[in-house]
C-alpha cells in the first residue's frame, strides 16, 4: 500500500492556458446558452425553503491558506498583542483582515 499520497495524482490547470474546446463542446455550450431558464430541470436540486437560510453562515468552512512571513513590529505593538495571552498571531491576522475588508469595502463604494 502506498503512503504519503503517492497513490493520488495531483495536477493544476493554468486558467490562462486551458486546452481549446472541441467543436462538440462548443455546440453543447451554445445549446445550453440558448435554452430559456424555464426549460431548466431543477428536480435534482430543488429550491431550499426560507427557513434553511435563516441560520446560514457565509464562509463557514472556508479556511484560507496560511503563509509564513517574517515581519518587523514595534516592540510596544508586539507587547500589546502578546498581553492578551496565547494566540497573538491569530489576533494580528484578525486585525489585518478587518482592515483589509474595510479597505476593500471603501474602494467598492468609490
Amino acid at each position: 500500500m502506498k503512503k504519503n499520497g503517492d497513490d493520488i495524482v495531483r495536477f493544476e490547470l493554468d486558467p490562462g492556458n486551458l486546452p481549446p474546446l472541441s467543436e462538440a463542446q462548443k455546440a453543447e455550450l451554445a445549446a445550453l446558452e440558448a435554452m430559456p431558464d424555464s426549460e431548466i430541470d431543477y428536480s435534482d436540486a430543488p429550491a431550499l425553503p426560507e427557513e434553511f437560510w435563516q441560520n446560514a453562515q457565509r464562509g463557514r468552512f472556508y479556511k484560507p491558506i496560511k503563509q509564513q512571513v517574517t515581519a518587523r513590529l514595534d516592540a510596544d505593538v508586539l507587547a500589546w498583542l502578546k498581553s492578551a495571552g496565547k494566540g497573538y498571531q491569530a489576533r494580528m491576522n484578525a486585525i489585518l483582515r478587518r482592515e483589509m475588508l474595510a479597505t476593500v469595502k471603501q474602494r467598492r463604494r468609490a
